[in-house]
């Protein structure tokens, strides 16, 4: 019964349509064969050639030819009417068939695009709408498993050394606590770059953004001298070649970025050498590129490393509170700049680099 309802309920509006069509038609055959009729019984009477029974006669059978033909003319018009507003609704009826389905939930696949008028472009303007809202189910879906999965590891072991030390089963020392705090700083860090990374989000969806006009140079060299204390610590010397140059950026978001490159030189940084930063101006757009000792990043790393909660070595990332989302938000802020960033490896040394226009 409920099939049999769902088949009948598209043509609804193809018989409504049909019937309003049919009755215009109707109406002006009828008008229009009325006033022939009186029209060619006044010439006739007019000639004065026919006696009264004859133009009785003449009338008769005017009257039925004009009716037959009216009649005929309505059926065909009707059929042929029929038929191609049925065709012309038939991507409207699968346009309703692939509503209902995203009503229950599902993604249907793309229609069908046959034509360019204003049901062609409507069509063409669903199927984006479709594959919009898919996407952003599937990153919600994506965004969620992944969360749920970084903060399961830290908020267990949390619970896990408290819940001992509230039972006695172990005794807190320095290392312990030591070891509880990274955890609750890394968990920290994390809910901030979520953070971060959800602003990114909004404003890449933004047509302006506010910037200024900002030497990069001396924002490179400023971004060092925060993490000079750190260099300081680990014996890490760096070689620094920047240009100057004035580019019309967004200040807070680039200097995140630099810093976030820089952040992860000298997290995973092994073996000698400096690291060397260099900054230089080619053709109308302004390159850097951030290079240090580390471990090596296979090619099909190479692009992964940009995706949120991507991490090359998942226990060693932990240990040193990396999160896999500062490389994502530095992505995000670059591209925000209509700029491009990637990572090339040579050897036992890994290159992050930008460029931006100017």
């Amino acid at each position: 019964m409920n099939k049999h309802k769902k088949s009948w309920f598209p043509k609804k509006f193809l018989i409504r349509l049909t019937l309003l069509n049919i009755l215009i038609v109707s109406l002006f055959i009828v008008l229009s064969s009325w006033a022939i009729y009186h029209t060619a019984c006044f010439l006739v009477e007019g000639m004065g050639t026919m006696n009264h029974w004859k133009q009785r006669q003449f009338n008769a059978t005017l009257f039925h030819y004009l009716w037959m033909f009216s009649l005929i003319a309505i059926i065909v018009g009707s059929m042929i009417h029929f038929y191609f507003t049925k065709k012309l609704m038939k991507p409207l009826r699968k346009l309703i068939v692939s509503t209902k389905s995203m009503k229950s939930g599902n993604y249907p696949e793309p229609l069908e695009v046959t034509s360019n008028d204003e049901i062609g472009q409507l069509i063409e303007h669903f199927n984006g709408l479709v594959g919009q809202l898919k996407s952003n189910h599937e990153h919600r879906q994506k965004l969620v498993t992944d969360l749920s999965h970084e903060l399961r590891t830290p908020l267990t072991n949390l619970n896990g050394y408290l819940n001992a030390l509230k039972n006695g089963v172990i005794v807190g020392d320095e290392k312990l606590y030591h070891s509880l705090y990274k955890e609750s700083e890394r968990l920290t860090k994390m809910v901030t770059q979520l953070e971060a990374l959800k602003e990114w989000d909004y404003i890449s969806e933004q047509s302006y953004v506010e910037k200024e006009k900002i030497a990069i140079d001396v924002l490179i060299k400023e971004s060092i001298k925060m993490f000079y204390w750190q260099l300081q610590d680990r014996n890490i010397s760096v070689k620094v070649q920047v240009e100057h140059v004035e580019i019309n950026i967004y200040k807070e978001g680039m200097s995140q970025a630099i810093s976030n490159l820089l952040d992860n030189a000298i997290r995973y940084y092994e073996g000698r050498g400096p690291i060397t930063i260099i900054g230089k101006r080619v053709r109308s757009e302004y390159h850097v590129s951030i290079s240090g000792p580390s471990q090596e990043i296979s090619p099909e790393n190479e692009e992964k490393i940009f995706e949120r909660f991507y991490r090359l070595d998942a226990s060693r990332n932990r240990e040193t509170g990396g999160t896999g989302l500062g490389l994502s938000i530095t992505k995000e802020i670059i591209e925000q700049h209509y700029g491009k960033i990637a990572c090339k490896a040579n050897e036992d040394t890994n290159t992050f680099w930008f460029r931006i226009p100017f």
